[in-house]
């Protein structure tokens, strides 16, 4: 029980910070392709940052010796395959194509986001599509793939130097490109509750906080991941309609977001999901930013079939930007890395060819 209400407690976090700085991976992206403006990547890379720092510390406590062989209890440490980069790419493409990443789907309900509704219908059956080439995928490609966690090959030290030295280039190329939205000033004198409710949290805060809060989430609980819960519900329904595989080859020996068939009514996860929508609705309430709209039939479209594609993806992929590229960066696994190259990869290629369609 106390693990649910931690989980409750750290959704409703994850929820705030998200929707107070609008942190939305896809959304980030697409500010930085089409103005410059770097500063939602910079937040992405500040939670990388703190988390990694933070991650090492608690690694420390777990496994004192990296070079044994042994990995972490329950971090988002996968295999690197190309069904890795193949559902990175996926995952990137239905991105782009419902506007948004499934965490922020999920926060997006609770501004009233009719389309995230859609979009979130469409992930649990891309997930159904996952179980289904699962087998498959999984004899030919991630079977025999390397789990390659860099402590185990460079050391506490070594992991974190080169983790940071990477993150600190990015944000130097970022920033040497950036060029500063145009927004209103901010009034000095406004109340701290003011902006506290009422005002978009800067990038770089919501970053740093939401590293924290996967480092704390981590060592209480489990890493930040949003689709475990998700794909337990289509699982669990796939498998009623005898539409699925009865056997799931080596899925539930993998670290990242489990996808169980449901066996009670709140999962840990599902404790997280529901106090990251509540939250965001309280938080969307307060800011006046619950403003449901109703969506066009191409646009409920596209975010179904960009839901769909999300899903297969996440699956594929043992997680999404939250679970694989988030937690598993900071934890320093090279699966984490490979997704979030080829996901940045899928989202501008399809952003791209949207744009050329569109003129």
């Amino acid at each position: 029980m106390e693990s649910i209400v931690l989980s409750f407690c750290f959704g409703a976090a994850l929820g705030l910070f998200l929707q107070r700085s609008r942190f939305c991976f896809f959304c980030v992206t697409r500010d930085f392709i089409d103005t410059r403006d770097a500063s939602g990547l910079l937040g992405i890379l500040a939670a990388l940052a703190v988390g990694t720092i933070g991650y090492h510390l608690v690694f420390g406590l777990f496994v004192p010796d990296p070079g044994t062989g042994r990995l972490p209890p329950d971090a988002h440490i996968g295999p690197v395959s190309w069904a890795l980069a193949l559902a990175a790419l996926v995952f990137g493409a239905g991105m782009s194509l419902s506007g948004s990443c499934i965490s922020a789907h999920l926060y997006r309900l609770g501004e009233g986001a009719i389309g995230s509704v859609i979009a979130l219908i469409g992930v649990l059956v891309g997930f159904g599509l996952g179980f289904m080439t699962w087998n498959s995928l999984y004899l030919v490609s991630i079977d025999e793939a390397p789990v390659i966690w860099l402590p185990g090959l460079l050391g506490y030290s070594g992991s974190i130097v080169v983790q940071i030295v990477v993150l600190g280039g990015l944000a130097i190329f970022l920033m040497a490109r950036h060029v500063p939205a145009a927004t209103l000033q901010p009034n000095e004198r406004a109340r701290f509750v003011d902006r506290l409710l009422y005002r978009r949290w800067p990038a770089h805060v919501g970053g740093l906080l939401i590293g924290a809060l996967a480092v704390m989430a981590y060592l209480r609980v489990a890493p930040l991941g949003v689709t475990a819960e998700l794909g337990s519900l289509a699982r669990t329904a796939g498998g009623r309609v005898d539409l699925l595989p009865e056997r799931l080859q080596g899925l539930d020996g993998f670290a990242g977001c489990a996808t169980a068939i449901k066996e009670t009514v709140l999962s840990e996860n599902g404790a997280l999901i529901l106090g990251l929508v509540l939250a965001s609705f309280t938080s969307a309430l307060f800011a006046r930013d619950f403003q449901p709209q109703p969506v066009n039939a191409a646009k409920a479209l596209g975010n179904l079939f960009g839901g769909i594609l999300m899903g297969w993806g996440a699956m594929t992929a043992l997680g999404c930007t939250v679970g694989t590229l988030l937690s598993g960066i900071m934890a320093a696994a090279i699966s984490g890395w490979v997704f979030a190259f080829f996901c940045l990869l899928g989202l501008w290629l399809t952003w791209r060819l949207q744009r050329a369609l569109a003129k």
